[in-house]
């Protein structure tokens, strides 16, 4: 199963780069822990270990692609070996950022779950961060 969603995001593709692979941006974002890096290959944990995954492929201002799964912490983790492979491209709007998500390989009795949660989770938390950085 699959999601499409795009919105627009008041920061530079740039500092929406930095919120997905620096923990303590998105930490401060979310109000969850979360523990990441800029480094393709590094683990990563997101909302307190409810989501966790691998970087796969980072580049710098236009795209970050995971290696996606519940991970131990959420209430009804994945089974071991289960991954979803979600891509977050950003490109330039005016002073803003399209903020895409294409999100792959997800078992068809999470897809309505995560579809309505990437506004409560992502595009939300980084819309308020910015605007209240800016």
């Amino acid at each position: 199963m699959s999601i499409h969603q795009e919105a627009v995001i008041k920061a530079s593709p740039g500092q929406v780069y930095e919120y997905l692979t620096n923990g303590e941006i998105f930490t401060a974002a979310t109000e969850m822990p979360a523990q990441m890096s800029d480094r393709e290959g590094e683990p990563f944990s997101l909302f307190g270990g409810r989501v966790e995954g691998r970087q796969i492929e980072l580049v710098p201002g236009e795209r970050v692609v995971q290696a996606w799964r519940f991970g131990g912490a959420h209430p009804d983790a994945w089974a071991a070996g289960v991954y979803s492979i979600v891509r977050f491209t950003l490109r330039p709007e005016g002073d803003a950022t399209k903020f895409v998500i294409d999100h792959d390989g997800i078992p068809p009795q999470w897809q309505d779950h995560i579809q309505s949660g990437y506004p409560t989770f992502y595009q939300g938390p980084l819309n308020r961060y910015f605007d209240a950085a800016g």
